[in-house]
């Protein structure tokens, strides 16, 4: 399966690599609250609320509720066969100012090992399909249906800051990179061109562990999104503009974690990063 992992990340860099335009957006900021319930078998539930704001002036959105462009709460279970392997499934439910909304499905399955050095290497493969709520939602007529494969790989390490390195005070330093595609199994003549890859977020953070039910996780990432735009040509057939369009977005994160520990489950659980 590593080999996989890497065929597919050599073939994502290809694709990125051989772009004509990069265009670099507005920073954004993505907070979140996460709620985690830890069950007694391993397995957890998760509830998530995130706020996206592009870090620009007043006037950029006028469609802002709650001081945010977007608005995404997820929930989420997953079961853990073993110490490496787990499965599970996650809905989110996002909005767009005040009408335009969509609700994501997505099933998942993750397998995370030690490599060396006391790193774990995880990889995290999951499919999505989104699905348009309401009638007025923004390329509705192109979003509807729409099936997503994601691949996730990251590396990180545990450094135990005090006596006690399975609940006590802790870094998590970690590098995550994820690329995504869309799943046709036929393409219509009305469908637009797309590139294989239509996007991927490389991620660095370093989480922090207060205790075994607080922690909360810096992050900053480049998120791309990958477009196949009209070529436009000069009176010599010279392309002046279109084509192969790199749309970076830097994004600055704070995940903030509460976990619930009931009555008889152990506070030296295996937890996963922020990033579920």
């Amino acid at each position: 399966m590593k080999r996989l992992v890497l065929v597919f990340l050599f073939l994502a860099t290809i694709k990125a690599s051989a772009q004509t335009t990069r265009y670099v957006d507005i920073t954004q900021l993505w907070p979140e609250l996460q709620g985690e319930l830890a069950l007694k078998n391993g397995d957890y539930l998760l509830l998530a609320l995130r706020g996206q704001r592009v870090l620009a002036g007043d006037d950029y959105n006028s469609n802002r509720r709650l001081g945010f462009d977007t608005r995404r709460a997820t929930v989420a279970y997953e079961h853990f066969w073993n110490t490496q392997w787990s499965w599970g499934g996650t809905a989110r439910l996002e909005g767009y100012g005040a009408s335009y909304q969509f609700l994501v499905p997505e099933l998942l399955l993750r397998h995370r090992a030690p490599v060396f050095g006391g790193i774990t290497f995880g990889q995290r493969l999951s499919l999505e399909r989104t699905v348009p709520i309401g009638n007025h939602y923004l390329g509705s007529s192109t979003v509807d249906g729409q099936f997503w494969g994601r691949l996730r790989v990251d590396l990180e390490k545990l450094f135990p800051l005090g006596n006690n390195a399975t609940t006590g005070l802790a870094l998590r330093p970690r590098l995550s990179y994820e690329a995504s595609t869309h799943l046709r199994l036929q393409k219509a003549d009305n469908d637009s061109d797309e590139r294989t890859i239509q996007y991927t977020s490389l991620r660095g953070e370093v989480g922090i562990r207060l205790s075994p039910i607080i922690d909360f996780t810096p992050w900053f990432a480049y998120q791309t999104n990958y477009l196949q735009t009209l070529a436009q040509y000069d009176k010599k057939g010279v392309q002046v503009s279109g084509g192969k369009v790199n749309y970076v977005v830097p994004t600055i994160g704070l995940d903030l974690r509460f976990t619930l520990l009931p009555s008889g489950v152990k506070a030296d659980r295996q937890q996963l990063p922020t990033q579920h």
